[in-house]
């Protein structure tokens, strides 16, 4: 039987066949170890597969990609598949605590079911205060009480904390201004209550004797839940009858005090005041029920306090100091502005990402197979899965713990933390603007998207270019005025990374993370990238010249009429960071086809064998007869397309390359 294109069911079976194949031949090995390695990080049947906090803070999959390349820069003489595994598995044993569930306090156990809240950026466990026996006076404890006592023969109060994190306790000595909340049948500050503390020395343990503990601290912030009727009666109670608009500057020269409950809308950046920066300070904006913004202070050590607070959160202020804002020298036009004072205590309501659920498209199906999220029923179907991911009150959803790879064709509109994986397409410096700014096209198997890289004072990333295969996490997605998607990067902001995989050195000898690729398949590939087991076929004297390049960013510099020296990717003026380097054309061959191909830096020098100096230094007939020395001298090479079709901007990086399509972006001598 045969159908009406004149093809036999065999036949198309055959073809199929075939296709399938070709493309798990495609399939990147680099991709395939990082879905083997969550596979044997599996979490167990009680975590969440959402990708939150609860169960899932380890399991992402842009956590797994960071934690492999972290290594694999460690090891720049390569990694195996059990070094990786073993990597992998102590950072998910620290950062998920083996066993603390059964032998952390009770009182946590039960509370950690309905913890949700974001951790502080700067939140320490107490378990890492026992491994390091150190304390920083920045660092945040988000702990629970577990015992509130006084120490026998004394009237000192302490306070035994804990955390979700950690299976150990320690004790703080409490700081006498807090001591009316405890020294009460009512006391607040008790068994269960949460609290914030910062601004902790630690007081190690003598040799032979005792434990850690922390000395008293100031900063303390004690946590209501609106939820709890006793935490919804004292906001009521005391916190709501006052209000900003309430306030008098009389009233408070006749010691009236009072207590007030808003939002924190904002937290200001550290400013440096006074002659010699000898006075610091941080303005947060607090906006209360009646929509009256209040600027409340915090001055030279109190502005570890900030570290306490969070956007969104409510904020209840029970005896702040108040000042006119001429006193406090707030460039403001209001009157009044907040003090963190002598008799101030602080109540705070944190906020809570909203929880949104997200489904999985059908990019995640298809590239993700078997490891579909437990909300997928088999017996049901084909049918769209969906993952919990936590959203801001901007309605921005974070997906820094995302349990999936993340395509650009899934990119929407207020996505953060997103990691994306693919071939540089495009990249050149914004020169309309002051900042340090960089566009990059990044295309994987879905699609392309400029991205805005933005660095705090220069290029910092070595060498990118057209071709190149890129990890980049910490991405922020948003919608312009164009009503197109973009993405956007900060080299500062917390989880931004950038790794370019074609230049690392570690991929070479890491035979888990790379398939070899002969030169005869390369233009049938598909990949971007490849490594390659070659022998020099041919190097002419006349491709072998140094040029200047800028050392940061690894590519060419120009000489302009003026005299400066300017960067042809940077567009700065870079005389200071000048080095010479190799510019060298090169046949390399296999047993299966020759390949004429570029290379620059420090892969040159691998290749030639010989520093850029120290050739310049040779006699020109040597420089002449150098190049052929080198003729089957093999190597493993890792080689990318330069000249693709619907490549940018790539023959103004590298305007020699004109008539090469490919560079070879490391190389190491292979014996």
């Amino acid at each position: 039987m045969t159908l009406s294109n004149g093809a036999s069911p065999m036949e198309i079976d055959n073809d199929k066949k075939q296709e399938e194949e070709e493309e798990e031949e495609e399939e990147d090995p680099f991709l395939a170890f990082i879905d083997y390695a969550r596979s044997v990080l599996s979490p167990d049947e009680d975590d969440d597969p959402s990708g939150n906090e609860e169960g899932n803070s380890g399991s992402g999959w842009s956590w797994t990609v960071s934690r492999i390349l972290k290594t694999c820069v460690s090891y720049s003489s390569g990694v195996t598949a059990a070094i990786l595994l073993s990597d992998l598995s102590q950072a998910w044993s620290e950062q998920h605590r083996a066993g603390a569930l059964k032998r952390r306090p009770e009182i946590i156990n039960q509370l950690k079911r309905k913890h949700r809240r974001t951790k502080l950026p700067n939140m320490v466990t107490i378990d890492s205060i026992y491994e390091k026996n150190f304390l920083s006076l920045s660092s945040v404890l988000e702990a629970v009480i577990v015992d509130a006592f006084v120490l026998p023969g004394t009237n000192i109060y302490m306070l035994t904390l804990g955390d979700y994190w950690s299976s150990k306790t320690i004790d703080l000595y409490l700081h006498r201004r807090y001591y009316d909340l405890v020294d009460t049948p009512n006391g607040i500050l008790k068994k269960e209550r949460e609290v914030f503390v910062t601004g902790c020395y630690l007081r190690t343990a003598r040799e032979g004797s005792g434990s850690p503990r922390l000395l008293p601290t100031e900063y303390l912030v004690i946590l209501l839940d609106e939820d709890l009727d006793d935490d919804a009666i004292l906001i009521g109670a005391q916190f709501c009858s006052d209000s900003f608009s309430s306030i008098s500057l009389d009233a408070v020269k006749n010691d009236v005090s009072y207590s007030l409950y808003a939002r924190i809308e904002s937290i200001g950046s550290l400013e440096i005041l006074g002659k010699c920066g000898s006075l610091q300070r941080k303005q947060i904006t607090l906006i209360d029920n009646d929509g009256v913004k209040l600027k409340f202070l915090l001055w030279n050590e109190q502005v570890i306090l900030a570290n306490l607070f969070s956007v969104g959160s409510m904020l209840a202020l029970d005896r702040p100091y108040i000042a006119s804002s001429v006193d406090s020298a707030v460039e403001t036009s209001d009157e009044l502005c907040l003090e963190y004072g002598t008799a101030t205590q602080l109540y705070l309501v944190p906020f809570v990402h909203h929880e949104e659920q997200v489904c999985l498209s059908s990019t995640q199906h298809c590239n993700q197979g078997s490891r579909l999220p437990a909300t997928v029923d088999p017996t049901q179907g084909p049918r769209v899965s969906q993952v919990i991911l936590p959203c801001d009150s901007q309605g921005s959803i974070d997906f820094s713990n995302y349990p999936f790879q993340s395509f650009v064709v899934d990119l929407r509109d207020k996505m953060t933390g997103i990691s994306l994986y693919g071939v540089v397409t495009d990249i050149f410096r914004e020169t309309n603007t002051a900042e340090v700014i960089f566009s990059l096209k990044i295309e994987d198997v879905t699609g392309g998207i400029w991205a805005k890289l933005h660095f705090s004072q220069s290029w910092s990333l070595r060498r990118v270019s057209p071709g190149h295969m890129v990890y980049i996490s910490g991405l922020t997605c948003s919608k312009t005025k164009q009503n197109r998607f973009e993405v956007s990067w900060f080299e500062k902001d917390v989880g931004a990374s950038f790794i370019n995989l074609s230049c690392l050195p570690a991929l070479l000898n890491s035979s888990c993370l790379h398939k070899l690729s002969r030169l005869s398949d390369l233009s049938t590939k598909r990949s971007s990238m490849h490594i390659c087991r070659v022998w020099v076929d041919q190097v002419d004297h006349y491709h072998v010249t140094t040029r200047f390049s800028h050392a940061p960013c690894g590519h060419f510099v120009k000489g302009m009429p003026s005299g400066v020296v300017k960067c042809s990717f940077c567009h700065c003026n870079c005389d200071a960071e000048v080095v010479r380097v190799f510019y060298l054309k090169i046949t390399l061959a296999d047993e299966t086809a020759k390949i004429f191909a570029w290379c620059t830096g420090q892969t040159a020098m691998e290749l030639l064998q010989i520093s850029p100096d120290e050739f310049c230094e040779l006699p020109e007939d040597e420089q002449v007869m150098y190049p052929s020395s080198l003729e089957n001298e093999r190597f493993k090479v890792a080689l990318v397309n330069c000249k693709r079709q619907g490549y940018g901007s790539c023959d103004s990086l590298t305007p020699e390359a004109d008539a090469v399509s490919w560079e070879i972006t490391r190389a190491l001598k292979y014996e």
